[in-house]
């Protein structure tokens, strides 16, 4: 492989070049690159200019970056490619066609702003006419989701039925991401070049390395100080160094780098030597860490500055011609800032705008068929039922794809008919891979920022994941995409980007030695999260309904399913018809009583149930309201209750402080006070993780008996 280039000069003949893409650019587009790399330093200078005067509440900038990425600019076709860059990208962005108005429009918060709509903060780029993704503040949870919009495109091309079904796919798109040097002592770097390469995506990664993340310099942040060293062994991965202040070299290495996606060969990376001449942002005062002559030892790197000189040296333009441009983009930059400064900001009431599809609502009635409920065969578990739902939804819809730990039945497919088949940890999945085939329904590594990063790229270019997290226990490492992309994708956009992904995740203790890591009921921490759908079923054919309507809509939604639950006897169900849904927000009385109600969900439904059912001997009337779906949850269904009985509990599996009950409680409290005869109360587990004892296992998660004690004490009030 090449791994580095000699500086080119501006007058070398075109006849020696190798190949046509070695040809020396034009003079009018080298004019053009200059004209792209000193806007966007204008740009960035204007910024600042506002930042000091406070009319604009955060700066960072691209400067020193800008030859490299003017350079992708002008080899990537903006609208075609898909391009998942970083902060420092406005050079990129604008040779793409982002023009300074657009990019001061964010500065100032616009409600006009394409990035964001004024949700954002400036420099994170969004542009969905150039198909630039909406980008995030967490470094590096772009490249997990690059891979998965490279991957949409190859899927795509291996799934038949979706040929005729999307036009925004093409034999040869690659998918631009970009990082700091920073950014690539994340573990989403190490996934994503992972999945990459061992897919062969056509995935173009340019590291931007200015020798700094914030104050701490790159050979602290990197074992030998150099990240292309690391990384020279992934298969199929092309990889380039280049001195990323020299746009014609830069030019040449990124044209390489792209064509090689282009042909299908794999991913490339682009190791770019950069400078970084103003601050990090300016939150931040480089004098603090760094020496005047390291600042001045780059200052003679600046791109910019070089550029324009070289430019008159090889004539190319003359100092007069070279003055005109510098005018004519000062004119532009502070025409493009009057007119940010007097447009309009978002309206106050916008502020929940696009927390949800403003499109599909999984709470109308159009997803409730209970009513016109139909159920044949025998009664199945609530694995059953899952896996009916999943085969009959992916026969439907040849846009969803299934993956995650352990999923496929076998991803050996040579083995398929000599083995039985995995399918799941609990089976769920069992014999889609079958059916639809390892393009459809595949394993991942173990590494769950990887499941939903990918799925979030996926999405976002019109598939359907339904990815499963093995264990709730072990979500957290995709925490960040969870909470900062998949949730938000919708809302930081301004409606302007989606996705509607769905992850399953088996939850709950009550196994008999799952013990702490896995027995965890953590919902609060993922109810909290705006525009994620929260939905917990107690039973199978809850299951099924409501696992359809996820599906169906167009919102993430995080669906668990209780562990325990899986292969009970008592919430068995026979098969419903392949459109039985239930809408989200729909609650489910299980119970009718008139002296005091249990509002709960998942595993607690049952024990609340045995617990009514032994308090009725000693003639108390219990009601149990199943919520069923978290986020949203039914407060007509609660209030009806409440005004009923009077007298309420709110049981969870969940830890009782900080937890979903309290919310519940709080606002019964809040709005039904005036209609309780006594205090709400909580049948929660305790403050503690789950142990593997049974019989500290017993003691520390609610049972029957703690409900029917619960019972006996608000009736006695």
């Amino acid at each position: 492989m090449n791994t580095d280039t000699k500086v080119l000069k501006l007058v070398r003949k075109t006849e020696t070049a190798t190949s046509s893409h070695e040809e020396l650019p034009d003079h009018k587009l080298l004019i053009e690159m200059y004209r792209t790399m000193y806007l966007s330093r204008r740009l960035d200078d204007k910024e600042i200019q506002l930042k000091g005067q406070n009319r604009i509440f955060f700066q960072i900038s691209g400067a020193g970056h800008e030859a490299v990425l003017v350079a992708a600019g002008v080899v990537l076709k903006p609208g075609y490619d898909w391009f998942y860059p970083y902060y420092r990208d406005r050079a990129l962005c604008l040779q793409l066609g982002m023009t300074p108005l657009e990019m001061l429009l964010s500065a100032v918060g616009a409600e006009a702003d394409p990035n964001s709509h004024g949700r954002q903060m400036p420099s994170h780029w969004g542009h969905k006419k150039l198909n630039i993704v909406s980008q995030s503040s967490p470094t590096g949870t772009q490249l997990l989701q690059a891979v998965g919009c490279a991957e949409a495109s190859y899927r795509y091309s291996l799934i038949p039925e979706l040929q005729k079904r999307f036009s925004n796919f093409r034999h040869d798109e690659v998918t631009y991401v970009s990082l700091g040097d920073g950014t690539s002592s994340e573990g989403e770097f190490w996934e994503a070049l992972n999945t990459a390469s061992n897919l062969k995506l056509p995935v173009v990664f340019l590291l931007e390395d200015n020798g700094y993340a914030i104050s701490v310099p790159v050979e602290v942040q990197t074992a030998g100080g150099d990240v292309s060293r690391l990384v020279e062994n992934f298969p199929s991965l092309y990889l380039q160094r280049c001195d990323g202040t020299d746009p014609i070299e830069s030019l040449e290495v990124m044209r390489r780098a792209v064509d090689y996606c282009r042909q299908r060969n794999g991913p490339a990376l682009v190791h770019a030597k950069v400078i970084r001449p103003y601050s990090h942002s300016l939150s931040d005062d480089e004098k603090l860490y760094r020496p005047d002559e390291e600042r001045a030892s780059d200052a003679e790197r600046d791109p910019v500055k070089r550029f324009g000189a070289q430019l008159i040296d090889e004539g190319v333009l003359d100092q007069d011609a070279l003055q005109q441009i510098k005018n004519e983009v000062d004119r532009i930059v502070n025409e493009a800032a009057d007119a940010a400064l007097s447009a309009a900001q978002p309206a106050r009431e916008t502020a929940t705008h696009f927390v949800f599809s403003p499109d599909v609502d999984p709470c109308s009635k159009e997803f409730d068929t209970e009513d016109r409920l139909q159920l044949s065969g025998n009664a199945g578990t609530m694995v059953d039922l899952i896996n009916r739902c999943l085969y009959t939804e992916m026969a439907r819809d040849p846009r969803i794809v299934v993956f995650g730990e352990d999923v496929a039945d076998c991803s050996r497919e040579q083995y398929l008919d000599g083995v039985k088949g995995k399918g799941g940890v609990f089976k769920v999945t069992a014999n889609l891979q079958r059916k639809y085939g390892s393009d459809r329904v595949f394993n991942s590594p173990l590494a769950e920022a990887n499941i939903v990063g990918r799925a979030i790229g996926m999405a976002t270019r019109g598939l359907k994941p339904v990815v499963e997290i093995q264990f709730f226990d072990y979500i957290w490492p995709a925490m960040h995409q969870i909470r900062n992309e998949l949730a938000l994708l919708r809302w930081r956009s301004g409606n302007e980007w989606k996705a509607p992904v769905v992850v399953r995740v088996p939850i709950g203790g009550y196994l008999k030695g799952g013990a702490v890591y896995h027995s965890q009921s953590g919902v609060s921490t993922f109810t909290q999260i705006p525009g994620l759908r929260v939905i917990y079923p107690s039973n199978a054919l809850d299951a099924n309904g409501l696992l359809r309507t996820a599906i169906r809509s167009d919102d993430p939604v995080l669906f668990l399913e209780h562990k325990h639950l899986y292969r009970q006897a008592y919430n068995k169900s026979q098969y419903p018809s392949d459109d039985f849904m239930i809408p989200f927000g729909k609650a489910k009385r299980v119970r009718e009583g008139t002296d005091i109600s249990i509002i709960t969900y998942g595993a607690l439904v049952q024990r609340s149930v045995v617990a009514a059912k032994q308090m009725e001997q000693e003639g108390v009337s219990v009601e149990i309201i199943d919520l069923r779906s978290l986020v949203p949850f039914d407060w007509d269904a609660i209030a009806a209750t409440v005004k009923k009985t009077n007298r309420v509990i709110v049981a969870h599996e969940d830890s009782l402080s900080f937890g979903y009950g309290a919310e519940i409680a709080a606002r019964i409290t809040d709005e039904l006070f005036e209609y309780l005869d006594a205090p709400v109360k909580r049948v929660c587990a305790l403050d503690t993780f789950v142990a593997y004892a049974p019989q500290l296992e017993d003691a520390i998660l609610p049972q029957a008996s703690d409900v029917a004690k619960a019972i006996a004490e608000l009736k006695a009030y």
